[in-house]
């Protein structure tokens, strides 16, 4: 399966708010309610929240994409941001801000790249992963005209 990859970009622009947010409150619920979008969209990538919005509100404002990625990066990058709030959560719900605070924080940073600089660290860490074990996995391919 392929995606859009302005959709990922997208969630990443949503997240670094949310994440945002949650860093300048230190609302550990928040950051539970951000580990919840990474969990659905990892499950499924197409049908995460905020890709049901890029979906719905933005694509169709849009030229087709030029190029589509495959689904997996997304994956382990949502997993990757799953583990980081899901730590974060912890930390701030169950009184170690400091936990909360640099495991935010560090999901925060991941997602601002990827939102400003379209630079994913999940998906380039489970691309770096493929290529140590010898399967490698094209990052992007042409999308088909119509």
């Amino acid at each position: 399966m392929l995606l859009d990859p302005r959709g990922p970009r997208f969630a990443a622009a949503l997240t670094t708010v949310v994440l945002a947010v949650a860093l300048v409150t230190g609302s550990g619920w928040l950051v539970l309610a951000q580990a919840v979008v990474f969990a659905l969209t990892a499950a499924h990538p197409r049908l995460g929240p905020y890709g049901l919005l890029f979906r719905a509100l933005v694509a169709p404002r849009l030229a087709p994409p030029a190029e589509l990625e495959p689904v997996a990066p997304v994956r382990f990058a949502q997993l990757v941001g799953l583990a980081f709030a899901t730590v974060g959560a912890a930390g701030w719900l169950g009184g170690v801000p400091l936990l909360g605070l640099v495991a935010t924080a560090a999901a925060l940073a991941a997602a601002f790249l990827n939102a400003a600089f379209g630079l994913c660290l999940g998906c380039e860490g489970y691309l770096a992963i493929r290529r140590l074990t010898g399967r490698p996995l094209a990052a992007r391919t042409p999308a088909r005209p119509g």
